[in-house]
């Protein structure tokens, strides 16, 4: 009989259950009222990680989504156009919230597995004609999980700012898998945040809080920020009790990320060369999308399922794979025996 100890579940890094020491500084937190302002628990996470990124001030969120959500509504105006990729999460996965929350017209663009150029973005953005909405933000994703956890080069950010400089645009960037990114090329945190106005960052993926995001920007932005975030209902009273496991897990879980993205490489490679596989996307950090030959993702899924491993359909052909803190080698050997046997 399979328990969840001996299921391997790669459906998504946001599976993970918080560890016993997690749990042990959770159960430990000093708590306030937090819509009051004076719960030192958010207060510490949101200090601590605009100072790591270089920015003014943060604000807690319940998710990466209403962090996203927010940050588009205080960047921009109703009739306003957002220029992103055609499979950017604030865009496909978000609910219709940029038209719904903010009123906004999306551009989309197609990128190198997700990312954008900055040459892409300056030959997309409107005149100022009022036929055309006005094209007022920019965003990016980083890591792209429709790009199979792309990471985009620094120099191109670069670039892409001074697009967004010489052209009055503003610029966010969903991280809800930056750390990710962040693990797998060295750099500091703090070279990013003069890049963007406004930047979310995420704790219940592949660093394995429960729950929470953050959204990063400048003191004024953030003051906006939180008056639209009660009226999202996204305030929260002892919130503290779930910063504390983000703050754990930005101080405990950032160095093993790496561990996940070996794991990962070792999935793209043990999928290559099956019968049933058409191709994989290049496996760059936790995030494996594998195309199939042969086969609906339904019914291979559902082979899977039988023995123990589990993972997502990813569109008609494509199904996904992502590792995270739970899956271990021994699951890792379990999904790539599964794999031959099929």
């Amino acid at each position: 009989m399979m328990t969840k100890s001996t299921i391997a579940d790669l459906r998504s890094d946001t599976i993970t259950r918080p560890t016993p020491a997690m749990l042990e500084v959770m159960m430990s937190a000093e708590v306030g009222d937090d819509v009051l302002g004076d719960d030192p628990s958010v207060n510490e996470l949101q200090e601590k990680v605009a100072t790591l990124f270089g920015m003014e001030a943060a604000l807690f969120c319940p998710s990466g989504t209403m962090a996203n959500q927010i940050a588009l509504r205080i960047s921009t105006n109703p009739q306003d156009e957002v220029i992103c990729d055609k499979h950017s999460h604030i865009y496909l996965y978000e609910g219709g919230g940029m038209a719904y929350n903010s009123m906004l017209s999306p551009k989309l663009l197609t990128g190198d597995r997700g990312r954008l150029t900055a040459e892409q973005i300056k030959e997309n953005i409107n005149a100022d004609d009022i036929h055309f909405p006005r094209t007022r933000l920019v965003g990016l994703e980083n890591t792209m999980n429709k790009g199979g956890g792309s990471i985009y080069e620094i120099g191109e950010i670069r670039k892409i700012r001074a697009v967004c400089d010489a052209h009055g645009l503003l610029l966010h960037m969903d991280g809800a898998r930056f750390f990710n990114a962040l693990a797998e090329t060295g750099e500091d945190p703090a070279d990013y945040g003069g890049l963007f106005d406004t930047l979310s960052v995420c704790f219940s993926k592949g660093l394995g809080a429960p729950v929470g995001s953050v959204l990063l920007a400048s003191k004024s932005m953030i003051k906006q920020a939180t008056r639209v975030r009660k009226a999202l209902g996204g305030a929260m009273r002892q919130a503290g009790y779930l910063a504390a496991a983000c703050t754990y897990a930005v101080d405990h879980h950032r160095a093993r990320l790496t561990e996940d993205h070996q794991r990962a490489r070792n999935i793209g490679k043990g999928l290559e060369g099956q019968p049933y596989i058409g191709q994989v996307i290049p496996v760059t950090t936790n995030i494996v999308i594998a195309e199939l030959d042969g086969i609906s993702p339904e019914e291979y899924l559902k082979k899977l399922n039988e023995k123990g491993v589990l993972g997502v359909s990813f569109g008609k052909k494509a199904v996904r794979f992502v590792t995270h803190l739970d899956f271990t080698d021994d699951h890792l050997e379990q999904t790539l025996s599964t794999f031959k046997s099929l």
